[in-house]
This record gives structure tokens, C-alpha cells and sequence, in this order.
């Protein structure tokens, strides 16, 4: 999965309020300021956000920030960290709800792609702001990216042990099918697509990647 960074839009973001009302978002201001940053660094970058930008975004006074966060870096950690433990619940539950590898990437898949594409604000921040992190933080990010993958992963390579799948090399390909969903966040606006359709479709995507037909 890419860690570049995303150009920032000026364009007003539709934002979603997925990281700030994940258990551990905090108290009732901590998770307004959190969605706050997420519609902030989503619209101007993380770079160009500034701590005022973010209490002011929250209806709180311009200092607001530091009674809850030691730093604009926390906040986007807090958002990112939320972010991904969710993508990571969605797709161990997915893996966990059918025994037939084809059904288990049809779920996978279906759910990993309807996060990015309606929690797409908070899922491109999550994936696209991961430069500004410290280095302590982005290991732990990186921890439950890992896992992620790993799920993936064992889905595919027990597909091919089975005959389900024909794939040559199982990382690469658990990395394309999560590297194109992810890219869903970058691109997604309500509107744009049906979501329903484009899960269908990405869904069919994966299983002709992994060489299983899609009907």
C-alpha cells in the first residue's frame, strides 16, 4: 500500500465521522476536534492546518486543542490509528464469516471497498497524511497495516492451496486488491459512482486478478 501523499484539494471535503466516533476517540470535544481535523487536513493538507484551524472547525476557542491533544501530530494519529483498527476489524470479520476462499474475498473485498468509498474523507486522510506522522506513531500505524495484509493474504494462499485461486505470488497480490481499494478514498465523491455498483465491480476485479471466476 502507497504512503504518498495526496495533493490537497480546495475543493470543501463531504467528510464522514468514522475516526472520531470509533471507541477511543475520547471524550465528546476530543472527537469533535478529531472530525474537525479530519474535514481540515482533508480540504487545505496536514501541513497547511493549523491547531486554530481545527478548534475553530469544532465550534471551540482557538487553543482549544492542547486541553486534549499534546499536538496537531496526536490528533492525526488519533484519527489514522481509529481509521485503520476499524478497516482492520471489517476485514477480520469478513474472513472470518465464510470457510469457501471465493466467498471470504467477495466479503473482504465488498467491505473494504465500501469503507474507502463512504468514509472516504477519513480513510484518505488515514492513508494519504501518513508522512506527517512521528516515528513512533506511523510503526504502529504501519503494525495494523501489516495485519491487514496478513488477513489478506492467508484468504488467498488458502485459495490456492484449495484450487481456487491460481496466483503466483500471494503478496503481490493481496497487496494490488488492497492498494486498489484504498485508492477509492482519493478518488470517491458521493455521486460520482453507486456504491453498491462500484463494490460489485471491484469485487469482480479481485477474484479475475486471482484468476477464480467472478459468477
Amino acid at each position: 500500500m502507497t504512503d504518498t501523499p495526496a495533493p490537497a484539494t480546495d475543493a470543501p471535503a463531504t467528510g464522514d465521522s468514522l475516526a472520531a466516533a470509533l471507541p477511543g476517540g475520547g471524550s465528546e470535544v476530543a472527537r469533535r476536534l478529531v472530525a474537525s481535523a479530519v474535514e481540515s487536513f482533508a480540504r487545505r493538507g496536514y501541513h497547511a492546518t493549523t491547531t486554530r484551524d481545527i478548534s475553530i472547525g469544532a465550534g471551540l476557542s482557538p487553543a482549544a486543542l492542547y486541553v486534549h491533544f499534546p499536538s496537531k501530530e496526536a490528533v492525526l494519529f488519533e484519527a489514522g490509528r481509529n481509521g485503520h483498527l476499524h478497516v482492520l476489524d471489517e476485514v477480520e470479520k469478513a474472513a472470518a464469516g465464510a470457510t469457501d476462499p471465493v466467498e471470504r474475498i467477495r466479503a473482504i473485498v465488498d467491505r473494504f471497498v465500501r469503507i474507502h468509498a463512504v468514509h472516504h474523507t477519513t480513510c484518505r486522510v488515514a492513508q494519504y497524511e501518513l508522512h506527517a506522522l512521528s516515528e513512533e506513531h506511523y510503526r504502529e500505524i504501519a503494525e495494523i497495516r501489516r495485519r491487514t495484509d496478513t488477513a489478506v493474504r492467508e484468504v488467498i494462499s488458502a485459495g490456492v492451496d484449495s484450487g481456487a485461486f491460481r496466483v503466483a505470488d500471494v503478496p503481490t497480490a493481496a497487496l494490488a486488491i488492497l492498494s486498489l481499494g484504498i485508492d477509492v478514498a482519493r478518488w470517491y465523491r458521493p455521486g460520482r459512482t453507486d456504491v453498491d455498483d462500484l463494490a460489485r465491480n471491484y469485487v469482480d476485479l479481485a477474484l479475475s486478478m486471482l484468476g477464480a471466476s467472478p459468477h
